[in-house]
């Protein structure tokens, strides 16, 4: 699974269900902050009804969170690109989904510890062995001006500024054409402040019921989540119009996964294997 953690929506729920019940959840420190419920925000536009998200690109096609990978899921007919953005040391937003570069370039260190000019000499190890081009982190620029007019993102937010990013988007006309992943509580004022109209995905805490979810809702709505892998769940998410985008990527990802959620009436699919995937959905007659 690309996340690091599962996610709590952002507010104090403990009269409901105790911290430390919600493994790999987080709890709001904000006591007393509301936010006015909003209407849905409207999701960037498709030309499916069933969306599919290739996770860091067509990566085992290509390296991973490459402009290469993201070239191919294009090429492919994906609808979303997913991509991890972070922060060098002096302030500018790259994309890659481990903290550290160690297993991506060999290099050891950390983004946040070097400097946009070490991380843009890095060279990105490729798994093909025979495969001898040279592929680099790229920066969130690039990769916006990339897939405007072609796929819209969907964009893990890692570690970054919200206003920094926020302005980089709207530079590149792409506020439309993106989705953002909440990673921290704090990620969901601050996006809701900067940028109220992009909408904004989390996960659902575990081992809530639908009564509990409900409430958690009102409180922070959202207006995606990933992880409503049962049919009373995703039932509920469609009464309140938020979308479901399950994760079927992993090393068990095939048909029967894809159909498996897809009978629980989801809206999208992130996958390892966009272009298989969507050959699967137009022999169904899905796509």
């Amino acid at each position: 699974m690309r996340k690091l953690s599962i996610i709590l929506l952002a507010f104090m729920f403990a009269n409901v269900v105790k911290s430390n019940d919600l493994k790999n959840s987080f709890v709001t420190s904000h006591i007393g902050e509301s936010f006015s419920v909003p209407q849905p925000t409207p999701l960037p536009k498709t030309k499916h009804k069933l969306i599919v998200i290739a996770h860091r690109g067509s990566h085992l096609k290509f390296p991973e969170n490459t402009l290469a990978a993201y070239e191919e899921a294009i090429k492919e007919g994906a609808d979303y690109v997913e991509i991890d953005l972070r922060t060098t040391k002096d302030g500018h937003l790259v994309i890659m989904h481990d903290e550290s570069t160690t297993r991506m370039t060999g290099k050891k260190g950390l983004i946040k510890d070097l400097n946009y000019s070490e991380i843009r000499d890095l060279k990105i190890k490729s798994n093909d062995k025979v495969d001898t081009t040279t592929y680099r982190i790229p920066d969130f620029r690039s990769v916006l001006n990339l897939c405007k007019g072609k796929i819209n993102i969907y964009l893990d937010f890692k570690e970054a500024d919200v206003a920094e990013s926020y302005r980089l988007i709207k530079e590149a006309g792409m506020q439309n054409n993106l989705v953002v992943y909440l990673n921290k509580e704090e990620q969901y004022g601050q996006w809701k402040k900067v940028a109220p109209r992009i909408p904004l995905m989390a996960s659902l805490p575990e081992n809530m019921n639908i009564s509990q979810l409900n409430t958690l809702l009102d409180k922070r709505p959202v207006d995606i989540v990933d992880n409503a892998y049962n049919n009373e769940t995703v039932n509920l998410m469609h009464k309140r119009t938020i979308a479901v985008w399950v994760d079927v990527q992993g090393n068990d990802e095939g048909p029967e996964k894809w159909e498996k959620s897809l009978k629980q009436g989801v809206d999208g699919l992130q996958t390892n294997h966009p272009e298989k995937l969507i050959e699967y959905l137009e022999e169904k007659g899905i796509r």
